[in-house]
This record gives C-alpha cells, sequence and structure tokens, in this order.
C-alpha cells in the first residue's frame, strides 16, 4: 500500500498493526508530518511500516522505495490509498494523485480515496456543506470535491468507475479499480 499524504503517521500506525502481511509505505511533503510518521514507526518497530518518503503529488518523478522496484523499473502498489488529502489541497493536486497512482499501481490496483464528497453538486450532510465554506475561505483552491469531477478525470487516466462506500462522520471511500484490472 502508497499512502499519498500520510499526515502525522496515525493510519500507516493504524493499518499496519491491523494488517501485518501489508506492506504500508507513508508519504509526505511537509517536513514536521515527515517527523511525526519517522516516530510512530519507531515506536511501532514493525517492518510492515516502511520509512516515509517524500512525496508531492504535482512532480511527474514519485520517490518510491527501492526495496519494491525491479531492476531498472518502477515500483508497484496492489493499492495507493489517500485520507483527507483531496478536499485540503489545490484541484492540481488531486489530478497529480491520479495521474502518480495510474503509473505505480499494478494492473489489478485500485485507488482508494477517503473523506467527504458532494456527489452530483450535492452534499451529504449540511456538515460537508459547511466544512466546504470553511475550506473555500481558507484556500479557493481548497473544497469538498465531486465524485462526478473525480470520476470524470480518473476514467480519462485509465480508471473505472468508483465503488463508493459509505463511511461514518458523512465520510465515503472511493475505490477506483483500474480499467481492465
Amino acid at each position: 500500500m502508497l499512502e499519498v499524504g500520510s499526515g502525522t503517521g496515525q493510519h500507516a500506525d493504524f493499518f499496519t498493526r491491523a494488517m501485518s502481511g501489508w506492506r504500508w509505505q507513508p508519504t509526505d511533503a511537509d517536513d514536521a508530518n515527515l517527523a511525526s510518521i519517522e516516530a510512530y514507526r519507531v515506536e511501532a518497530g514493525r517492518e510492515n511500516f516502511r520509512p516515509a518518503l517524500r512525496l508531492d503529488v504535482r512532480e511527474q518523478d514519485w520517490p518510491l522505495d527501492a526495496a519494491l522496484s525491479p531492476a531498472g523499473g518502477v515500483a508497484r502498489y496492489d493499492a495507493v490509498f489517500s485520507a483527507n488529502m483531496v478536499h485540503i489541497a489545490p484541484w492540481g493536486a488531486a489530478l497529480g494523485l491520479l495521474d502518480g497512482a495510474v503509473r505505480v499501481l499494478e494492473p489489478t490496483g485500485k485507488l482508494l480515496l477517503y473523506g467527504p464528497f458532494r456527489f452530483s453538486g450535492a452534499f451529504t450532510a449540511e456538515s460537508n456543506a459547511a466544512f466546504d465554506t470553511r475550506l473555500r475561505g481558507e484556500d479557493e483552491g481548497w473544497g469538498v470535491r465531486d465524485v462526478d469531477d473525480i470520476g470524470r478525470e480518473a476514467r480519462a487516466r485509465g480508471f473505472d468507475s468508483p465503488e463508493i462506500v459509505p463511511m461514518p462522520a458523512n465520510n465515503h471511500v472511493l475505490a477506483f479499480p483500474r480499467r481492465g484490472g
């Protein structure tokens, strides 16, 4: 699993404990988050919790774990996971995430996005509408993204339409399989 935008490292810590058979590769672009992830990793002491890598999704070349890369090849992941990133970043970062995910996923891999979403322009809860207003007030490039927009861009990059899984607190997981995978 490649986690994009790992933040403090809490997801990596939880999932490496709960899913010991999965190797979890956290990434982030922020120095403070990278330090926090490393602290979680060291305290956890789990081999499947890989050292965090710096990743800016807008960059073409993603610096990935060399242990996963075949000689001269690109690391391939079974899944790419990103929680609460696409709404707290410019739209270009969401597009960069889609571009990068299709490059590093196995042909049968999935891109998993977690967070609040709009559906055909509609919010699933008033709290998500208020959150969207707050985000756009902080940065006009941020905001709760619409599944239609993300789905259109994902399909243009080789993904199928997402499976949509409702989650607590008015969030959802969007699971985008690679087309034909």
